[in-house]
């Protein structure tokens, strides 16, 4: 019932449309993977309103799971969300038409003035701006999963602020891998929910 009061907030998109919003995305995603993901979920969520903040959170750690380059995953995935196959395929070239083509024209730059003191200076500088947009994805992919845990109740906000810190802790520290901790904490929540509250061991309302 949740995900489908979710998916009814979705807006739908023609194919142009989500065309230009994945271009959009792909000529400003400069920085890395962190850049590019907070510019998806400001677009998707917040400026089109086609997702929900839940529904967004989910696909995110859906795409995570998948081997491969997770960005491309998200970017099927939201695209066929929205529109079916075609959706997803044109939310890819929407994506990557840009992004390629100006990564090749950058490196081909870089080759010749790398050695430039000026160019390493502005390498230096870029590195902590880069740490900030991650920070400021972390936090908002974060607050619509502990928002839904704190309606369910004061207990589930705790269990989830563990899991944000255990799972941390197993990656930074430990160096666990990524698969392994996703499933892992998959497997902890499901046995949490299914001791915790009965309705998650029924199956879905006909």
């Amino acid at each position: 019932m949740g995900e489908q009061q979710e998916r009814s907030k979705q807006i739908d998109p023609g194919l142009f449309a989500l065309f230009g919003a994945w271009f959009l995305i792909g000529i400003q995603s400069f920085g890395g993977g962190a850049t590019t993901l907070l510019l998806i979920q400001r677009s998707v969520v917040e400026r089109h309103g086609w997702f929900s903040d839940e529904a967004y959170t989910r696909d995110f750690a859906i795409s995570q799971i998948t081997p491969g380059i997770n960005i491309l995953a998200l970017t099927l995935l939201l695209g066929w969300r929205l529109r079916g196959l075609a959706g997803g395929f044109t939310a890819l070239v929407g994506l990557l038409l840009p992004s390629v083509t100006i990564t090749l024209g950058l490196t081909a730059g870089y080759a010749q003035v790398r050695t430039l003191a000026v160019v390493q200076t502005a390498l230096h500088g870029a590195i902590p701006a880069t740490v900030g947009l991650s920070l400021v994805l972390a936090a908002s992919m974060a607050r619509p999963f502990l928002r839904e845990s704190y309606q369910m109740s004061h207990s589930m906000l705790l269990f989830s602020v563990a899991l944000l810190v255990g799972s941390s802790l197993l990656m930074g520290l430990w160096n666990v891998p990524v698969v392994v901790v996703l499933l892992g904490a998959g497997l902890v929540s499901g046995l949490v929910f299914w001791f915790t509250l009965p309705e998650s061991r029924e199956g879905p309302a006909a």
